[in-house]
């Protein structure tokens, strides 16, 4: 990688973990709070690309497994690797692969299209990984986990719309980035 995909890199996981400083909101009926680190992981996606996205998000995930408190709330360590919070981890290593992908599609040109890949990936795809995780982790149903999850979906469509608006903004959609 060049110096400047380095620096790149380095400051959305640096943005990732900004984002983590934001205290998390707590449903109460789920053991997994709203969070805003999750637009971070959009935004690496789509400003990124799929390789340095993922490059990201691993340095960041890394960092949060050996102890750092990056995660949200100042959290860190291998415990939340395998608990409630564990497949939502793990989803947000997916997205920019996702994300990458459905974007790099030739017939992905409007709006609509754009906007929808990203929450596809960046929302439901990680909500998805994460209730099946919680399922398997907690003594909720599998059922019971997907609807506790919906709770999730307004918020984390805000945060994919907010997303959407800086790549239109910084009019990234034809660069590289998206590319694989």
């Amino acid at each position: 990688m060049k110096t400047t995909e380095i620096v790149q890199t380095a400051l959305i996981t640096a943005t990732i973990i900004i984002l983590g400083m934001i205290p998390p909101l707590p449903l109460g009926f789920i053991p997994v709070p709203i969070v805003m680190q999750n637009l971070g992981i959009m935004l690496a996606a789509v400003i990124l690309g799929p390789k340095k996205g993922t490059l990201a998000i691993l340095g960041f995930l890394l960092l949060a497994l050996i102890g750092f408190p990056v995660l949200s709330g100042g959290q860190a360590g291998p415990a939340f690797f395998v608990g409630p919070t564990g497949g939502y981890l793990l989803g947000w290593l997916l997205t920019p692969l996702m994300i990458g992908y459905g974007l790099s599609r030739p017939f992905i040109n409007r709006r609509w299209s754009r906007l929808s890949i990203i929450w596809f990936a960046g929302v439901l795809l990680v909500d998805v990984i994460g209730s099946v995780w919680l399922w398997l982790v907690s003594p909720i149903s599998l059922i019971g986990s997907l609807v506790l999850n919906l709770a999730f979906i307004p918020a984390d469509t805000l945060k994919a719309v907010a997303v959407y608006s800086v790549a239109e903004r910084m009019r990234i959609w034809n660069k590289e980035t998206t590319r694989l």
